[in-house]
């Protein structure tokens, strides 16, 4: 089992939002309890018509450590996020793990995370630093990754390779000192938004080499318009901060 001679006494929360991931969200939780780690697993979901949510319910009976937020419609990524952080803070969890529910980010990786988040208050699972990589995305959405990541770190100044991962880990003391409710920006925009205010702050950051595997089943959440919007909005961090 991966990293299982770790002794870690955090109290940690793993936090998926969902919105149609039925082929998965089993998979996923059965592999994240599989670790058998000192940790939750909040899935907070937006409704989803194919009965993901119900899934989670069924699932939840006979497991105290899983929780979820039912949420009314399709509201998004950003916001959901927003929502597993209060929880998180409300009940006085250490450190937070946000990841995909689309099997790209593997649960391997969460002990490390926690580990690191002793010592660093972000930690972010990188896919362009030694050692990690990306499995199954053809060359030209590779390459407007890595411009995309270029972009957003030459204009913030952001020490980071990978702004827009969402397999990153946070040390809750840090999110206390930021205003989450100034937090409106979805998709990459929000990955890269609440790493600048991490960074903003001069908290310790750290790069976790993880290798990201494409989805399988499932259809990706990213369009054009999330894209541009978070395009835009590391010029404004950067330039009219608020």
């Amino acid at each position: 089992m991966y990293y299982s001679n770790l002794i870690i006494t955090m109290k940690s929360l793993v936090i998926i939002p969902t919105y149609n991931e039925k082929d998965n969200i089993e998979k996923l939780i059965k592999e994240i309890f599989y670790l058998n780690f000192n940790l939750d697993l909040l899935i907070i979901d937006d409704n989803s018509p194919d009965g993901t949510g119900d899934i989670v319910e069924k699932l939840k009976v006979r497991n105290e450590k899983l929780k979820i937020i039912h949420r009314e419609k399709k509201l998004g990524l950003g916001t959901a996020y927003i929502r597993g952080f209060k929880f998180a803070l409300k009940y006085d969890y250490d450190s937070i793990i946000t990841m995909d529910a689309d099997l790209s980010h593997d649960p391997k990786y969460i002990p490390e995370f926690v580990n690191r988040l002793k010592d660093y208050h972000l930690v972010v699972g990188s896919r362009y630093i030694s050692n990690g990589g990306i499995v199954g995305w053809p060359l030209h959405r590779k390459i407007l990754s890595h411009l995309g990541n270029l972009y957003a770190r030459t204009v913030t100044g952001l020490p980071i390779k990978d702004c827009t991962s969402g397999f990153v880990g946070y040390d809750t003391g840090a999110l206390k000192n930021i205003n989450l409710d100034e937090i409106h920006s979805e998709g990459y925009g929000f990955q890269i938004e609440l790493k600048y205010r991490v960074f903003k702050k001069n908290y310790k950051i750290s790069e976790l080499p993880i290798v990201f595997i494409d989805r399988i089943a499932g259809k990706s959440k990213i369009s054009k318009k999330i894209i541009f919007e978070a395009l835009l909005l590391v010029f404004k961090l950067r330039f009219f901060p608020k």
